[in-house]
């Protein structure tokens, strides 16, 4: 069944203008803070926010409650200062707290931005004690608040629901389920407002050398069909079912391979491993850890997949790989249907017979039917989440916050 096709509303117009005399000529000072600069999809998020900001009218600094510094160079090489608070996984300490309250002080912010639960709990409450500046917090994940998966994230998000009427001015969702869910559970709605994810659309294009010259650095034949799949190794994004699906596609169609490429997505997990080889299908699946080059996967392959079971927000990955004109077949979670729209296929959840049946379904079409869907898919990628888009509602919310045009 083809994907709804709904769209993002915006709700930046009913924003209340906060007095200030902050001066237009002044540069706005974005402090963002996030719980650490890994490579998921809020990291990501923060770091083409600030790569594609105006930097004319607005500067950054980014401070990160753990380590997890994987895209700290980045931003760094954006000029834009990275600090750490050093504190443990989840675990908030005095040190940690004291630190941010003095680099608050430091630098006192414009706006204060957090990403994500620990960093929206944390940081909210200092800088609502320490500073007059508007908070805004963020939110990527979405039925997790459901999901008993981590104690100490569930009761943060308890207590950050207990408090979302008194810290944060807007609360950003990536993800228009999540703004439901989170509703549901607490949060203030009426300051929850929806802004997708941005895609960066020079970085993710079509590219028909792409196809020929990922086929030989595979070893297979410029023919073989080609289904991939982005995704660390997570329950989140259920890669046994991946895999059960696989199988059962193979049986039907024995000449695809299967390409699965993110963090600790290699031989050498042996979970994985076992599922593959248990399959029956080691010989066609391709294990290719973590990649940088994932806009050339993406614009290789027939098909890409997103097979999670919970959790998700705006699955970027979806985003990337419509960018590159490949259709999509993804599971319905978070806004996964609303991406895809009529460009592609979305299924239930732990459904492996669903996910290979769509998959024939796209492979069994011709190269030019599957081509013209996938240019279909790029221009609501153009059309709806653009990143220069996306990045310019971000400023418009922190000017409106602020009441400065």
């Amino acid at each position: 069944m083809l994907g709804s096709n709904h769209s993002f509303q915006s709700a930046e117009s009913a924003l209340p203008k906060l007095a200030t005399t902050l001066s237009t000529k002044k540069k706005i000072l974005i402090t963002h803070i996030i719980n650490g600069l890994y490579t998921g999809g809020a990291e990501m998020m923060l770091y083409k926010l600030l790569s594609e900001m105006n930097r004319e009218r607005f500067e950054a600094r980014v401070i990160t409650l753990i380590g997890g510094d994987s895209l700290k160079t980045k931003v760094e090489n954006l000029g834009i200062e990275v600090y750490s608070l050093g504190m443990t996984r989840s675990y908030p300490s005095i040190a940690a707290t004291i630190r941010l309250a003095k680099l608050l002080r430091q630098h006192p912010p414009d706006i204060v931005q957090t990403w994500m639960y620990h960093a929206d709990l944390m940081g909210g409450l200092v800088a609502k004690l320490l500073t007059k500046a508007p908070i805004v917090w963020n939110l990527q994940a979405s039925n997790i608040v459901n999901h008993p998966d981590n104690k100490v994230t569930l009761l943060t998000i308890k207590l950050c629901s207990l408090l979302s009427s008194l810290i944060p001015a807007r609360i950003i969702s990536c993800s228009e389920v999540a703004c439901r869910l989170h509703a549901d559970v607490g949060y203030d709605s009426k300051k929850l407002l929806p802004i997708p994810n941005g895609v960066e659309l020079i970085n993710f294009q079509p590219d028909e050398t792409a196809r020929i010259s990922f086929r030989k650095e595979l070893g297979v034949t410029p023919s073989t069909p080609l289904i991939g799949i982005v995704a660390r190794f997570h329950p989140q994004k259920d890669h046994s079912n991946f895999v059960q699906a696989a199988a059962l596609l193979h049986q039907a169609m024995p000449e695809v391979h299967f390409v699965l490429c993110g963090e600790d997505v290699v031989e050498g997990n042996q979970q994985l491993s076992d599922w593959i080889t248990k399959a029956g299908i080691k010989s066609h699946c391709h294990l290719l850890g973590r990649r940088e080059d994932t806009p050339k996967i993406n614009a290789a392959v027939d098909v890409a997949t997103l097979s999670s079971a919970f959790g998700e927000g705006f699955p970027n990955v979806l985003g990337e790989a419509m960018a590159c004109g490949v259709p999509c077949v993804t599971t319905d979670v978070g806004d996964s249907s609303l991406i895809v729209g009529e460009t592609g296929i979305v299924v239930p959840p732990r459904d492996p017979a669903a996910l290979a049946n769509s998959w024939m379904t796209l492979l069994k079409m011709s190269a030019e039917e599957r081509k013209q869907l996938g240019k279909t898919a790029r221009q609501r990628v153009e059309e709806k989440f653009s990143l220069p888009s996306i990045v310019a509602r971000y400023e418009k919310l922190y000017c409106d916050l602020l009441g400065v045009a």
